[in-house]
């Protein structure tokens, strides 16, 4: 769900800039104007750190992917307000934001992961830095880690350079945001057709900025307006394994498919090679240093890289 890429990265966090400061106070105005959408999988355990923001916003859209843990009862009971949409069935990600986007009824739509928080101001404000730009698809917050560092949550296309240097200290265009907290104005995003179902698990945000930057559109980053990301927390259960499994698998899955679409097979089958030829390589070490959970994630990409076919 809105991966940078295997490794998550952090950076000390730039000084704010006093040029454009965060509006203080809470505009009723901008609320209304946004629809806060939220995918859950057994996710109940991050209900709370979400409940002062979607408690206060009129529009909220909730799709639950199937869970096991008690997730859609939960929504029911703290957030009545709220539309539920309860699967049967894990549809992935991007399908289901996609359910929950053709409800959207408000000029902008705010997707939040279950282990991202943002309060109210930072929503308002980054309402108001989407209404200063009205060619901007996307305005994203800057994602801080639970120590307060930043993470790396924007570049540009991995189909076009890989980026270097310091940190944005003020609203910057960029070519890729993390879908783990983004603001889309709405009917650009329906513009595109919206994510691209095939993507089942990460990389379907990659997919989908490089697709509005393709339609002439803009995304912005604005480093001043701060979200609280708790990565890899949105999913708890008995089956830990069969999670990081699933990780490695749709990671290198949709790297692959990412590939495919955006720089052509010849490209994606390097791409297989290069996984396959590091899988092996790694071999000795998984086995004399064996971590569990690393072991089931390294299994995942193996067996995504073995059983992948193109198209």
């Amino acid at each position: 769900m809105g991966a940078t890429d295997n490794e998550e990265s952090q950076t000390a966090c730039p000084t704010a800039s006093a040029a454009v400061p965060t509006p203080p106070t809470v505009s009723t105005e901008a609320l209304e104007r946004v629809t806060v959408v939220v995918v859950t999988f057994d996710s109940r355990h991050c209900l709370d750190a979400q409940l002062p923001l979607l408690r206060a916003c009129r529009h909220v859209i909730v799709v639950d992917n199937g869970s096991a843990d008690g997730t859609p009862e939960a929504v029911r009971r703290a957030l009545p307000h709220a539309t539920l949409i309860a699967l049967n069935r894990n549809l992935g990600f991007g399908a289901a934001n996609n359910l929950a986007l053709a409800q959207v009824a408000t000029k902008f739509a705010l997707l939040l992961n279950p282990d991202c928080s943002l309060n109210i101001q930072g929503l308002c404000a980054l309402v108001a830095r989407a209404q200063t730009f009205p060619d901007a698809a996307i305005v994203a917050p800057q994602l801080i880690n639970a120590e307060g560092q930043c993470e790396i949550n924007y570049r540009w296309p991995l189909t076009s350079w890989r980026s270097r240097g310091p940190g944005a200290e003020a609203v910057t265009c960029v070519g890729f945001v993390c879908g783990a907290a983004m603001l889309l104005r709405t009917q650009a995003i329906r513009q595109i057709g919206g994510f691209d179902e095939r993507f089942f698990l990460y990389y379907e945000d990659d997919d989908l900025c490089l697709r509005v930057r393709q339609a002439g559109q803009t995304i912005l980053i604005d480093p001043e307006i701060r979200a609280k990301h708790r990565s890899r927390g949105s999913v708890q259960g008995p089956r830990v394994l069969r999670a990081e499994w699933l990780r490695g698998y749709h990671h290198t899955r949709s790297k692959l498919l990412f590939f495919e679409k955006h720089t052509g097979l010849q490209a994606a089958q390097s791409l297989r090679r290069r996984v396959l030829l590091a899988a092996l390589v790694g071999l000795p070490l998984r086995l004399l240093l064996p971590v569990p959970k690393h072991v089931a994630r390294w299994l995942g990409r193996c067996t995504a890289a073995i059983v992948w076919k193109h198209g």
